[in-house]
């Protein structure tokens, strides 16, 4: 990589969202935010790290009240505050150290201790970050500075996936010597950065450093190398689905909400763990009460959908499945193709043909199988048949939907009829 902009471009006073003048001398853009610029790395919203030399928070609020921005303190005692404009965010920290070096000389990586002066705009360098991303290296600033914070160990193997560089040998040998204080970190710090290496484009080969160097061993005790090459499969056959399903294929990549895992990431993750662990781990990393059920209900009906590429379902055992899998099917299909072609049990194409049933049906919104209509309800069961409220109640509704399935029934009067022939 060579010929970085380096007038930072991306960070001239006319870009940026908020006048120069709220941030009073000596003031510097950091991190991520001068990196990305050298890059010319493209944000859909502003990202901006700047550290002063006092008053930080009371700087960040008067920013924020001139621009009628949001405002919020994310750590008095270290004076760090954000603000945050419809276009993106700005962090305003206070400096550590004494000075500019001092406090760069405490970060992560060399490529991320790279500082910005936006009232001179000029470059501040003392640890050669740019001749590192020149060279598409991440080298750490020193040992010491992962060990006060060892959540940076995974930032490097997930900025190297950001940015598809190669780790320093040294650097990479005191991540594996200090993956033990991974423990130390809490779960949902951990769980972020392995959502990054999940849903990141070519992050796979980075996955796997992670797990040659035993980062992983504490946090995903089941996860080993061997899961690599169906992870790779999974994001195969997750392309080869939407390219027959235009709207399974939407729904892989749509996350239930902006911190959540889509179902192909779920997928993903499901591999990472065992049917019988999955509940402890993905606990211990925080992952949300809906995320953790709709990996183990994978984990429960994926035997089903793998019976699938011997033999094929009964119109009874398709209701039933679809009334447990529900809105989990597109998880399940990845899993179970992508698992059936990694065991060599089937070809892709040949277990989505198998699957392509279940597949349609769950699409369609007029399946009975899929989406069954009740044509009648406990209610009129009770009033109509003269019955008292018991279980015998849910069973006759069962058996109602099933007829209405294989077509037997049609109407409120032929189930109605139907439930007193049951009786």
């Amino acid at each position: 990589m060579t010929n970085l902009d380096l007038t930072v471009a991306a960070l001239a006073p006319e870009r940026l969202p908020f006048s120069l003048e709220w941030l009073p001398p000596p003031a510097y853009f950091v991190g991520g935010t001068v990196r990305d610029a050298l890059l010319q790395r493209q944000r859909e919203q502003f990202d901006i790290d700047c550290v002063v030399d006092s008053g930080a928070i009371t700087t960040a609020r008067a920013l924020a009240d001139h621009y009628q921005a949001g405002f919020v303190v994310l750590d008095r005692d270290r004076q760090i505050a954000r603000v945050v404009f419809a276009e993106g965010t700005v962090d305003i920290a206070q400096m550590v150290g004494e000075h500019l070096e001092a406090d760069l000389n405490r970060r992560d990586f060399t490529i991320n201790a790279i500082a910005y002066d936006p009232h001179n705009q000029t470059l501040f360098d003392p640890l050669n970050g740019i001749e590192d991303l020149q060279q598409g290296l991440i080298q750490m600033v020193a040992k010491d500075n992962l060990r006060d914070d060892p959540l940076r160990i995974l930032r490097a193997y997930r900025q190297g996936a950001q940015l598809q560089f190669t780790l320093q040998p040294k650097t990479r040998k005191a991540l594996r010597k200090l993956a033990p204080l991974l423990t130390t970190v809490a779960g949902e710090r951990v769980r972020t950065e392995l959502n990054y290496l999940l849903t990141l484009p070519q992050a796979l080969p980075w996955l796997t450093l992670a797990t040659e160097d035993q980062v992983w061993q504490d946090w995903l005790p089941d996860f080993t190398a061997d899961a690599i090459p169906q992870l790779a499969q999974i994001e195969q056959v997750g392309w080869l689905l939407s390219k027959i399903w235009d709207e399974l294929g939407a729904q892989l990549l749509q996350a239930s909400s902006s911190h959540a895992l889509n179902p192909l990431g779920l997928a993903k993750l499901a591999s990472l763990v065992t049917a019988e662990g999955a509940g402890t781990t993905l606990n211990a990393l925080k992952y949300s009460r809906a995320e953790v059920q709709a990996v183990q209900r994978a984990w429960q009906y994926l035997p089903q959908v793998l019976a699938l590429m011997e033999r094929e379902m009964s119109l009874e055992e398709q209701y039933f499945f679809f009334q447990g899998v529900g809105d989990g099917l597109p998880l399940v299909v990845v899993l179970a193709v992508a698992m059936a072609a990694h065991q060599d049990i089937l070809r892709e194409t040949r277990a989505v043909g198998l699957v392509a049933p279940l597949v349609n049906a769950y699409l369609d919104p007029q399946s009975l199988v899929a989406h069954p209509t009740p044509l009648v309800s406990g209610t009129d069961l009770i009033e109509q048949l003269g019955l008292s409220p018991s279980p015998q109640i849910g069973e006759l509704l069962t058996q109602i939907q099933l007829a209405h399935i294989h077509g037997h029934i049609h109407t409120l009067t032929e189930a109605i009829a139907f439930a007193k022939a049951q009786l």
